[in-house]
This record gives C-alpha cells, structure tokens and sequence, in this order.
C-alpha cells in the first residue's frame, strides 16, 4: 500500500514549482500524494505575473476532508501567501492532528521569495510563520534569502551557514534545513542543524549554465515522501538531496518564440 503524503501549496500553472512539482516528486519516490491548494499563480520560470488566494475556509476544507478520507504519513506546507491562509491552516491542521491516531511529520517550507525575486508571502505574514507554523514543524528548510528575512542579516558563507542554522534550530527548538545553493559553491552543500546543535552536511555537485525553478518545492516535497516512507530525518534528507541533484542534473529545456525555458526533471532516471 502506497504511503499518503499531503502538500498544502500554491498550484504553479508551468508544473515546475508548487503542489505540481509536489505531486510529481512525491509520485517518483513511490508516495501517493494529495493536495490543498492555497493559490493559483501564473508564472514560469523567471516570471510572476499574477497571483489568486484561494479563499481560507476552501483551504480548511481540503485539509479537513484528506485527513477524514486518507491514512496522512506526512505533510508539507508551501506557498500560503497570507495571515488568513496561514491562520486557517494552522487551526484546521491542529484539529485535525488533535484527533489522528499518530500525528505526522511536518515539513515547513517558508515561501517567501520565487527564484525570479517576485513576492511570495505578504510581509505581515511572516510572524505568524514563527508563531503558529514553526512550533508545528518537524522541519524547516529556508534558502538562504529565507534565513535573512528570519534572522535579519545577509548569509555569504558555509560558516555563517552553520552559525545561522544552529541559532535558528536553538531559538525555535525544531530542526532546520539550512539550503546553501544560493552561495553557489561547488559542491552545493545543505546543513541539518537540529535543536541540540548537531550539524550534518548533504553535498552535491552544483550545476551551472540552467534556470529552473520550483528546486526548493522538490526538495521539501521529495523530504516529506521520505518521513512518509517511515525514513528518519537524515535519511529523508538524503534521498531527497540525491532526488534533487539528479533532477537538476537531467534537467528538460525548450525554446518557444525565442526565449528558452528549463525545468527539473523529476522523473530523471536515477543512478
């Protein structure tokens, strides 16, 4: 029997990103995966052009009827873009947890910021992420423009990484997926910070000259297919770093009307 993994995101029309790239992962890595959708966005790679919320009972009620209909393993949260889409989340997710027989792992994305620099997340909303959001995470897995909106200044280095992520995971008591490819080194390595100020590195190769988007969805999603499969949190972050880098590597690209688009292959082979 297929494990059920939920993803509560943004529908991104261009399948890179959002709960597509969410469905898409978690059916590569053997998981059945269901969705609530937070919000339509038009976009492709490089371009935000227009975003619709969903209204917040329609989210609670997607949520409300998966968690009565399917054995939910693990869940993710991505783009929630509001106060009132976050505050219908979180206390339509507490009901739910409330009354399941074994609460979930839960995977935090914060979607503030697409990869073309467009907003993701109204300003406000961002202290409700660490009011309500991140006491209810397992995990949280911020890039690195995440981690300065969180703590306030810019992260340049591995050592800052690692300083950022042990003060994240201290200050917010739950573990923290410090994702380090915005630094563009080679190899692009990620850091598992947890609460007791353990640090465990994930490496791969970084591959230059492509412009995907919808990497840090993948991820997440590929992390919480994993904790689905009943993986421990190293493990998960593992396979979803190897997932990833593989998806990366054999990325898909077209060129339409002169301008070129790329996208993560999430159904690369895999090695």
């Amino acid at each position: 029997m297929f494990p059920v993994a939920l993803t509560i995101a943004g529908s991104d029309n261009s399948a890179g990103a959002g709960a597509q790239a969410d469905l898409k992962t978690m059916s590569a890595l053997g998981v059945y995966g269901v969705t609530a959708i937070t919000c339509v966005v038009a976009e492709v790679p490089g371009k935000v052009s227009a975003i619709q919320p969903i209204e917040p009972r329609i989210v609670a009620e997607q949520i409300r009827l998966l968690f009565d209909a399917f054995p939910i393993a693990a869940l993710k949260t991505g783009m929630l873009y509001s106060c009132e889409i976050i505050e219908a989340v979180c206390d339509t997710l507490a009901a739910c947890l409330e009354k399941s027989p074994q609460r979930p792992p839960i995977v935090i994305d914060p979607v503030m910021v697409a990869t073309s620099g467009d907003a993701l997340l109204k300003r406000e909303a961002i202290a409700l992420y660490r009011e309500r959001l991140f006491p209810m995470a397992t995990l949280i897995t911020p890039n690195l423009d995440e981690v300065h909106t969180l703590l306030g200044r810019p992260i340049t280095s591995l050592e800052e990484m690692r300083a950022a992520g042990r003060e994240l995971a201290a200050s917010y008591g739950r573990a923290f997926l410090i994702k380090g490819g915005h630094l563009r080194l080679d190899p692009a390595v990620d850091l598992l910070c947890l609460p007791d100020g353990a640090v465990q590195e994930f490496s791969a190769p970084y591959i230059q000259g492509i412009s995907t988007h919808g990497t840090g969805c993948t991820y997440a999603a590929a992390i919480t297919a994993g904790l689905a499969k009943g993986l421990a949190l190293p493990g998960a972050v593992a396979e979803a770093k190897q997932y990833l880098a593989n998806a990366v590597a054999n990325f898909l690209r077209w060129t339409q009307k002169g301008r070129t688009t790329d996208a993560l292959h999430h159904f690369a082979p895999r090695p």
